[in-house]
């Protein structure tokens, strides 16, 4: 990963969690997540509480709220899946606003919404105070297996090259009169993709050939010795402990 190769996921910063390491942060937000499935979809004041531990990580982190929102709209096919639940779900059922609507169906729309979206917001955070770099290093911190940090790798670095690619193939059928508004011209389309997976399998091929050649063994070279000190992981698991704390909650009033 080059130095110059930003996300628009991630915001600089020198907040205390943006220094943490990142294989503690990986940790948490997956302890987070497990805590947040974990509760029971019955307990509503509970998941209030897990957005309340969000926001102060946000407060320190100093992520403007708005910042946060504007990339969450990344759910909404889950909110298109949570809205038809309720209209298809079985009996029994509750009458809004001349609607009738499935129980079953509200209380698992009610799941899949506030569970996908804390999700979300936890996987923005953690992007948001972690580097591509430093989530590689904190994969391999955490002995994840090589083959999966090397795709991991290889994926982030080249989504942004086939993503520029496919921009500037639409761009030269524009420039020869192809207009994506017409839906006879769909075909245009469906080539350029089938175009792009060639380049793109040809591409992957070159790389390769590349990397053996320069003596790699198939497994990405360590970038860090660093040792994660027992401070840090006690900084970084604290909020885990409040959330884990709000499950226990969640099942002591339902």
């Amino acid at each position: 990963m080059g130095a110059g190769h930003a996300h628009p996921l991630h915001l600089p910063g020198t907040s205390p969690v943006h220094r943490l390491p990142s294989e503690v942060k990986i940790v948490a937000a997956f302890l987070g997540m497990v805590c947040v499935v974990a509760t029971p979809r019955e307990a509503f004041p509970v998941f209030g509480g897990y957005l309340a531990l969000l926001a102060a990580i946000w407060a320190v982190a100093r992520i403007p709220p708005g910042w946060i929102a504007r990339r969450s709209v990344i759910e909404a096919p889950f909110v298109v899946l949570a809205v038809l639940l309720p209209i298809t779900g079985a009996a029994p059922y509750v009458e809004w606003f001349g609607l009738s609507l499935s129980e079953p169906g509200l209380l698992g729309a009610w799941n899949i919404l506030v569970k996908g979206t804390l999700g979300v917001l936890t996987s923005l955070t953690l992007a948001a105070t972690t580097s591509l770099r430093d989530l590689l290093l904190g994969l391999q911190q955490l002995h994840v297996p090589g083959p999966v940090v090397t795709i991991v790798t290889l994926m982030l670095r080249y989504v942004d090259v086939i993503a520029a690619e496919a921009g500037r193939m639409r761009l030269a059928r524009i420039s020869r009169g192809h207009d994506p508004r017409f839906l006879w011209q769909a075909g245009a389309t469906a080539r350029g993709v089938g175009a792009l997976f060639i380049r793109s399998y040809e591409r992957g091929e070159r790389v390769h050939l590349a990397m053996l050649s320069r003596g790699w063994t198939g497994d990405m070279p360590r970038l860090t010795d660093a040792v994660t000190t027992r401070s840090q992981w006690l900084m970084g698991l604290a909020p885990v402990a409040v959330a884990v704390a709000l499950t226990v909650t969640g099942w002591s009033i339902t």
